[in-house]
């Protein structure tokens, strides 16, 4: 059974770093898939600040419009979150929960963007994480400017974070640091601190008291004053606080990615690009760096969807170089001989409505495989015949005719070397494509030198890949509309005559059972 065809990129996470990569992507023209799971770190806030042109801006309208742009440039997203992800060599196979998936639990990729943000493990104060994201924040240049000279806390739970106290003393001249262990502040830091009149409270914030409060609350704030462990009240209007940052990337660990010590937290280890250890896999955003804000998260993506599609670029371009070494014969004679049976054995629909108004006569089959349209002729009473370079394929085309009771003949050819030694009523070529080296445009001139005077040369073509054709199939091969597929057999209007040259839809069922739509190229040539 065919597999699905890999994504080129799928991109976990649909935050501000994800849909920045999957853009990039997207306007590359690269099959891109992003897995959201719905949950950004800043869905607490209701504005966000220090984005050029969207200052104030709701962060879920900023996402809900970045979804909106990617899906313009083809890029489909699913809500879900990811499970495992394991390396396959050629691709990254990626596990999904039951809600980010339609039959299937795995997709398969050829690169990868992660992008899942974190989580902030907040000091475990009574009233506190009530109020994150409106009068209890972590960042000065996010909330700061919107509590400008009013009363601001700072609590300190960890080591480390008293630069805070530092950051809000340039937005009021009433701050005080609460340290939940008075360890936490030394003498010089006091110091300090004192000398621009900033207090430093030694005994743990108990609890934060006020109007109710709840998330994404876009109301005045709701902080009126904290209490401490020895019982005294302190009054202020925002508390500023840094949790700790626990990345979402528990789905890597298969991969075993080298990992760095981060602000707070262990971080995989990437470029300045994003590239992890992993020569498929990139991260960008808070993941790898929690203090980003929205629009540094952003450009993080951006640029790792950029080299993603760099990389992608390079791989093709390598894997097209090695293309024309690929023996037709010996590939041909695989693709038949490593499966029971490829095709359906039933004619093709959109060939028995191209010529269910011609008279019967002799027929030719181009690239017959396992012979099922050249029984259906013989069935229809042609005298019919099918060339194929698979020994396996004419082998499985003569039995199955045997069984039918169809009189047809089969022979292995090389159409590479073909010549004509008879002339048909009727010459065809279904799906007459290849992902190894063919001189298809040669192949179809002799194959329309072929056509006695009224008969017909008809082409039936895949327009664009069928979604499960795999990679390594579809890649050197230029799919052509069926305008382009009749302009491209270069036959004298003066010796031919356009009878159908269009594009149909028919409805399929893809290797997996599921329904597919596929659109065909018909080309209906007759000889005058």
């Amino acid at each position: 059974m065919t597999p699905p065809l890999p994504w080129d990129a799928i991109v976990i996470g649909g935050g501000a770093a994800g849909l920045s990569a999957a853009q990039m992507l997207g306007r590359s023209r690269r099959r891109t898939l992003v897995i959201d799971a719905g949950r950004p770190r800043n869905r607490f806030a209701t504005h966000m600040h220090g984005i050029l042109g969207h200052d104030g801006l709701d962060p879920a309208d900023l996402l809900a419009k970045g979804r909106v742009e990617v899906e313009r440039y083809g890029v489909e997203v699913r809500t879900g979150s990811v499970e495992t992800v394991k390396d396959e060599g050629d691709t990254i196979a990626v596990t999904l929960d039951g809600t980010a998936t339609m039959d299937s639990t795995v997709e398969h990729t050829r690169a990868i963007v992660f992008a899942t943000g974190i989580t902030d493990v907040l000091p475990d104060v009574p009233g506190l994480a009530e109020r994150w994201g409106t009068t209890v924040a972590h960042c000065p240049y996010c909330h700061g400017w919107e509590v400008r000279d009013r009363r601001i806390g700072v609590l300190v739970a960890h080591a480390g974070q008293v630069h805070l106290a530092y950051m809000v003393r340039q937005l009021s001249d009433s701050v005080m640091v609460f340290a939940q262990d008075p360890g936490l502040v030394d003498q010089s830091e006091r110091e300090r601190l004192a000398a621009r009149g900033v207090q430093v409270i030694d005994s743990a914030v108990t609890g934060l008291h006020g109007t109710a409060a709840g998330s994404r609350v876009a109301t005045a704030p709701d902080l009126t004053h904290v209490t401490t462990a020895d019982g005294a009240t302190h009054q202020v209007d925002a508390i500023f606080t840094a949790g700790v940052p626990h990345p979402h990337d528990h789905a890597l660990n298969p991969l075993g990615l080298k990992r760095t010590d981060g602000p707070g937290t262990s971080v995989i280890a990437t470029e300045l690009d994003g590239a992890t250890s992993h020569p498929r896999v990139w991260a960008a955003g808070n993941v790898v760096n929690p203090m980003e804000s929205v629009p540094m998260a952003a450009s993080a993506g951006a640029v790792a969807g950029a080299r993603v599609n760099a990389f992608l670029v390079t791989e093709d371009f390598d894997i097209a170089l090695g293309s024309p070494d690929m023996d037709p014969s010996a590939f041909w004679e695989g693709r038949y001989a490593d499966s029971e049976r490829s095709w359906s054995g039933s004619v093709n629909p959109t060939l028995a409505s191209a010529v269910a108004d011609l008279p019967p006569g002799s027929v030719l089959d181009l690239g017959c495989g396992e012979g099922a349209d050249v029984i259906w002729f013989a069935r229809q009473g042609w005298d019919a015949r099918g060339l194929d370079i698979s020994p396996t394929a004419i082998a499985r085309a003569r039995a199955a005719a045997a069984d039918a009771g169809a009189e047809a003949s089969f022979e292995v050819t090389d159409l590479a070397g073909w010549q004509p030694a008879q002339a048909y009523d009727l010459v065809t070529a279904s799906f007459f494509h290849s992902p190894v080296e063919l001189p298809r445009t040669e192949v179809l001139t002799r194959a329309s030198a072929a056509v006695k005077p009224g008969g017909h040369l008809l082409l039936v073509t895949h327009v664009a890949p069928p979604p499960w054709a795999e990679p390594e199939w579809t890649r050197h091969h230029t799919f052509l509309s069926a305008r382009q597929e009749a302009d491209a057999l270069g036959l004298d209007a003066d010796e031919w005559d356009e009878v159908r040259v269009e594009e149909v839809e028919r409805e399929v069922t893809d290797p997996d059972g599921r329904p597919a739509t596929l659109a065909d190229g018909v080309v209906l040539m007759r000889r005058r």
